[in-house]
């Protein structure tokens, strides 16, 4: 019998695509792509700011120095958020489940691009409980944020379903005792559901 259904953000309810951002920032600053990719690399700062161990401002400033950027923070944020694309999830499904089980939002995300999803797509008002990274000072594969999602879903471990478009992170579900499955596609998922008998 399941009780809660947990969904990954990125690539599972909307769709995003990083090379967005970066051909964006390549137009306020001196760099190509390729070299942008490499000095956000080398600084360390997005796992930082994805685990909470460095406030937004301070995220900023810092990559912008690194990438020798001409914006404001509220410029950034913008270039920082436009790698977000289309649903990939009809929101009358999450809708639907909402009804009937305890959704968790379960997230490797910042801070940045969270307070923007959430205030363009309406589908994440369906959650009961958002898992984010940067709140529990965790990322996946910590078994730290999968033990948090099924404290947060208020069952057992093997009463949540729960997918992801990253297979290590789907087996770290398995591992910490949630049944999870690779996201590939909405109608996938609905097969995956159905298998389950979750209506």
């Amino acid at each position: 019998m399941y009780k809660a259904i947990l969904f990954d953000l990125g690539k599972v309810l909307i769709h995003f695509d990083f090379a967005r951002g970066y051909q964006a920032l390549e137009k306020c600053c001196p760099y190509a792509t390729p070299e942008i990719r490499k000095r956000i690399g080398r600084t360390g700062l997005v796992p930082q700011f994805e685990t909470g161990l460095i406030e937004p401002h301070d995220f900023v400033a810092q990559l912008s120095a690194a990438l020798d950027l001409q914006l404001d923070y509220d410029g950034f944020c913008v270039i920082w958020s436009s790698i977000f694309l289309d649903p990939l999830v009809p929101e009358s499904l999450v809708e639907s489940l909402a009804q009937r089980y305890r959704l968790v939002l379960l997230s490797n995300t910042n801070v940045i691009h969270y307070e923007m999803v959430r205030e363009r797509y309406p589908v994440l008002r369906h959650f009961h409980e958002t898992v984010l990274s940067y709140e529990v000072k965790a990322m996946k594969p910590d078994p730290k944020i999968f033990l948090e999602a099924v404290r947060r879903a208020g069952c057992r471990a093997e009463e949540c379903f729960y997918t992801d478009d990253i297979p290590a992170f789907t087996e770290a579900a398995r591992a910490s005792g949630i049944d999870a499955v690779t996201f590939e596609s909405a109608a996938q998922l609905e097969r995956e559901l159905e298998l389950r008998g979750i209506r």
